[in-house]
């Protein structure tokens, strides 16, 4: 493990790179998950919500983080003992009424219950509640872009020619931050920029910027707990995962 001073570029680069935040979470999650046991008082593993947690205040710690705070490690460790405690207490107030009624794809399927492991009833349980806050943020945040979750099913690509335009499109805005920053600024897609950068035809894109502007918002705003498993949920039937 490298020291504090040491991974300063790193995360000064994390701040303006998806790429570089998720590979720094990665080589943290010992980190990770030492700051969450202590968090919760016994041995934190992989299957414990907790630890999704922690790797989502980690990418907190990162956008957060300034030199005035001192060490990022320490400043990432009260971070995330902080939010791990605060979901703690929330569980014990809400967890007799959790449910999750946004629906899934799946007819009487819940999108909570979709995101946890059919195969584990007790990892089931756990999923719908660590990723209900998830959820819930990301439902209002689309919700401030006027885009609903039933918005983007409905508007996301049928062909796999046009499938591929909008990944190209979310490909390139991930590998510019300054179009992220506009579209969460203006709460606008770029389209002007998208289309040239990318090379996508502005027809196609204008007709799915929900399904793109989801998308961004899922890869913009650290949703580790559920960024894959939306996508994959948002993916046309039989056709292969977005960007």
């Amino acid at each position: 493990m490298q020291t504090d001073h040491a991974i300063l570029e790193q995360v000064a680069q994390a701040k303006t790179s998806l790429e570089r935040a998720d590979e720094l979470i990665r080589q943290y999650q010992p980190f990770i998950k030492a700051q969450a046991s202590r968090a919760l008082g016994r041995l934190c593993t992989e299957q414990d919500d907790a630890f999704s947690i922690g790797m989502i205040a980690f990418h907190e710690a990162i956008r957060g983080y300034s030199r005035v705070r001192g060490s990022f490690l320490q400043y990432a460790a009260l971070v995330i003992r902080s939010r791990v405690r605060d979901e703690q207490r929330r569980e014990r107030r809400h967890a007799p009424h959790a449910r999750l009624d946004q629906p899934g794809p799946e007819e009487g399927q819940t999108l909570g219950e979709r995101l946890a492991d059919p195969e584990d009833p007790m990892d089931a349980a756990e999923g719908r509640l660590a990723t209900q806050k998830e959820i819930r943020e990301l439902t209002e945040t689309m919700a401030g872009f006027g885009i609903a979750l039933s918005d983007v099913a409905e508007n996301c690509p049928r062909q796999q020619r046009t499938l591929e335009a909008c990944k190209q499109a979310v490909r390139y805005a991930r590998e510019h931050p300054e179009l992220l920053e506009e579209l969460l600024r203006t709460k606008k897609l770029p389209l002007a920029r998208l289309c040239e950068g990318s090379g996508a035809a502005r027809k196609t894109l204008e007709r799915h910027r929900k399904y793109i502007t989801a998308l961004l918002l899922i890869h913009t705003n650290g949703y580790e707990i559920i960024r894959g498993h939306i996508c994959q949920m948002l993916a046309p039937q039989g056709g292969e995962r977005p960007a």
